[in-house]
């Protein structure tokens, strides 16, 4: 693990496995229609007076619970939230780019799942509620958007920088994605190591497929230098999994090491901070995207296929 690539071979490496991947899921859905309209609750309530609360809880019936009305008036008028709304508007004032990347994925969405229906989409402010920066059910997806003022914003000062990373406007789509992909029909949750690595790895695939022009350090939410640091570590990586019979075990420990959310992986090596977090999660969608390129299977057949099917068809073996 301790010989790292040149970065110019590993640029050509990276274009090069960016370029196979396009082309296998390269798909035309300029001919799908689908019309997100974007709701901002956010702008919406934080301008509502006494006289049209009415009129706003109307048209947001379910992000009123009962309440009386000077509860809502109240917070509409406390600094904190004034200031959290005047902060979030500063970013987000103009979302086209946010409602063209919606539009792009829900054609994608579409293409593969001809039978879903495009959601009601809320912008909302959370008091930057992070696990729950994205909620969907059904018809109805909300965005948090005080969760994406960008990584550098005072707000975030207490964070890690591992998570704060993902804090960026950038991030919006990817977390939509993953949230939706989420209510996806996988097959049974695996029990050891190298199958857990793969059924994280088919999630990672499908948004391979979902969001074709996203990069895929924002896709796996790697810092570019994190990103580097595992294409050039593939198969070092790989070989220490082997090397320490890591593949068919099955305790939880791995789990923390290597798959949880977490600053860095644990090799328990001095270079341990330079490498991201979940990195098992990173060689699954290595070895996803080996199976992928080698096996004629749909989208929709690849996340009922069984790991250990998955593992032995992929063949993978990184490059040295």
């Amino acid at each position: 693990m301790r010989k790292i690539l040149a970065l110019s071979i590993l640029v050509l490496g990276l274009l090069s496995c960016k370029k196979e991947v396009n082309s296998k899921l390269k798909v035309d859905v300029s001919n799908i229609e689908v019309n997100v309209k974007v709701d901002r609750f956010d702008v919406d309530f934080y301008k509502t007076t006494a006289t049209d609360l009415d009129k706003t809880k109307l048209k947001y019936p379910f992000l009123f619970p009962k309440q009386p009305d000077s509860v809502w008036i109240n917070k509409i008028n406390n600094k904190d939230e004034r200031e959290l709304y005047n902060e979030t508007q500063k970013v987000f004032s103009d979302i086209n780019g946010l409602t063209t990347d919606l539009n792009s994925f829900f054609k994608y969405l579409k293409y593969y799942n001809p039978k879903s229906k495009t959601p009601r989409v809320i912008t909302m402010l959370t008091n930057i509620d992070y696990e729950n920066r994205i909620v969907f059910a059904d018809s109805l997806l909300l965005i948090s958007l005080d969760a994406y003022l960008g990584e550098k914003h005072p707000f975030y000062n207490d964070y890690p920088a591992y998570i704060k990373q993902n804090n960026e406007k950038e991030q919006i789509i990817v977390d939509v994605a993953k949230t939706i992909l989420n209510a996806h029909k996988f097959s049974k949750k695996p029990r050891n190591f190298v199958e857990k690595m793969i059924y994280k790895g088919k999630k990672m695939y499908v948004l391979d497929a979902y969001l074709p022009t996203v990069s895929d350090s924002l896709k796996i939410g790697y810092s570019a230098d994190k990103m580097r640091w595992a294409e050039s570590n593939e198969a070092q990586i790989w070989k220490y999994f082997i090397e320490k019979n890591m593949l068919y075990s099955t305790h939880k420990e791995l789990d923390v090491r290597f798959l949880d959310i977490a600053p860095f992986s644990k090799f328990y090596m001095e270079e341990d901070s330079q490498s991201p977090g979940r990195i098992g999660e990173f060689i699954g969608w290595k070895i996803v995207r080996s199976y992928m390129q080698k096996n004629d299977v749909s989208l929709q057949e690849l996340l009922q296929k069984n790991e250990e099917e998955i593992f032995r068809k992929s063949n993978y073996k990184p490059k040295k």
